[in-house]
């Protein structure tokens, strides 16, 4: 546990910048067993996401075209992101976050598209700030229903944490095989 308290910031920071929900709920319920402290890991959790969002916006604003020339799996998600970002751009930069499966290709998508810089900015804030809160807070009450249900938590902790890290694992190798089953 010494290495998760040492370096479960940097690992939230790097989980955060390119996905992020399961390591947010497990950076929370770490809060809520004294491991991590709260306001540090929705601080962390939010400079990653709001980091890593912007930086693919900036990557298809200014290299757009050439990414989707060497992926093209991406382009065509792209484009039919595409169609919904005119109509309905605002309600899209705040939400891609919270839907499964949008948090690289949406900003991507957007910074092809022709909300402004200072939009997506300003609005990738305050999504990210509401993500993070909410995620986070999410995985610290998720430790007070366990601790609730299962009693006297320290014994059944590594479970918890194990499990965690197993559906983390699931998510990761599923969403690698369709990606793998998209490039064909």
């Amino acid at each position: 546990m010494n290495s998760l308290i040492q370096y479960g910031y940097l690992i939230l920071f790097a989980g955060t910048f390119f996905e992020g929900e399961t390591i947010l709920v497990l950076g929370g319920f770490l809060a809520h067993r004294g491991y991590l402290d709260i306001r540090l890991v929705i601080a962390v959790s939010f400079l990653g996401s709001l980091l890593g969002d912007q930086l693919f916006f900036f990557l298809g604003r200014y290299r757009g075209n050439r990414i989707l020339s060497r992926r093209p799996d991406w382009k065509a998600k792209a484009e039919a992101f595409g169609k919904y970002l005119d109509r309905y751009d605002t309600l899209i930069i705040i939400g891609f976050r919270f839907l499964y499966g949008l948090r690289t290709i949406a900003p991507f998508a957007i910074g092809l598209g022709r909300v402004s810089n200072l939009k997506f900015i300003i609005l990738n804030i305050g999504s990210a700030l509401l993500w993070s809160l909410s995620i986070g807070m999410a995985g610290y009450f998720f430790g007070h229903t366990v601790e609730f249900i299962i009693g006297d938590i320290q014994r059944a902790e590594i479970f918890v944490i194990g499990f965690i890290v197993l559906v983390s694992a699931l998510i990761i190798a599923v969403r690698r095989r369709r990606a793998g089953h998209n490039n064909r």
